[in-house]
């Protein structure tokens, strides 16, 4: 049993360990040019043990985005949970929402996975799973926003706050003026507005 319980355990940590340093690899040189060698390196295991775990670097891109998506998800649950308890107006959420996709640490990756979504149909699947994930939960806020909005008006608000999102997680190539927890803030109350203006 205990031998069982580390043979468990080690796969698991080595997955670990492989996709944390592929996402720092991936971010500072890039998918494609990070060799498999190299991230056998990083991580501390064999490239045969990389690929006795995952298939190749797109298995481990599609592990490192069901791993966001799952944070994400949780976030957003949290999120909901404290907007229910009253502990946030849904400006505040909004506020929140944004601020944690502004973030820019791993914008580089995103736009690598974005640009991989296009090669490869499994992650596409991946990366549009995780978009139908937040879907929900952009458009139970937008209803707690404006509880009339329905049918057209209710999927424009929620294309319109996925947009959003897609925008601000992208923005430093655009040589933004405002900090980041600034921009979440102007952002939200622009939002809550313009859905509370829909009629």
């Amino acid at each position: 049993m205990v031998a069982l319980q580390h043979e468990k355990k080690g796969p698991e940590s080595g997955r670990a360990r492989i996709i944390a340093a592929a996402r720092d690899l991936f971010v500072t040189h890039g998918f494609h040019q990070t060799s498999m060698s190299e991230l056998a390196g990083a991580s501390q295991v064999s490239v045969g043990q990389i690929y006795r775990l995952f298939k190749g670097k797109e298995d481990i891109i599609e592990a490192i985005v069901h791993a966001d998506a799952d944070e994400w998800a949780d976030a957003m649950a949290a999120l909901r949970t404290r907007l229910d308890a009253g502990e946030l107006t849904i400006t505040q959420t909004f506020e929140l929402v944004l601020l944690h996709n502004v973030d820019e640490k791993d914008e580089a990756l995103s736009f690598d996975i974005l640009a991989e979504s296009f090669r490869n149909p499994a992650v596409a699947q991946t990366v549009g799973d995780l978009c139908l994930r937040f879907r929900s939960f952009l458009r139970d806020f937008a209803c707690i926003a404006n509880p009339d909005l329905s049918g057209e008006a209710l999927d424009a608000a929620e294309e319109m706050i996925m947009a959003c999102m897609f925008g601000l997680g992208h923005r430093s190539l655009s040589r933004p003026k405002l900090p980041a927890a600034i921009v979440a803030r102007r952002a939200a109350e622009m939002i809550v507005a313009g859905l509370r203006a829909v009629r």
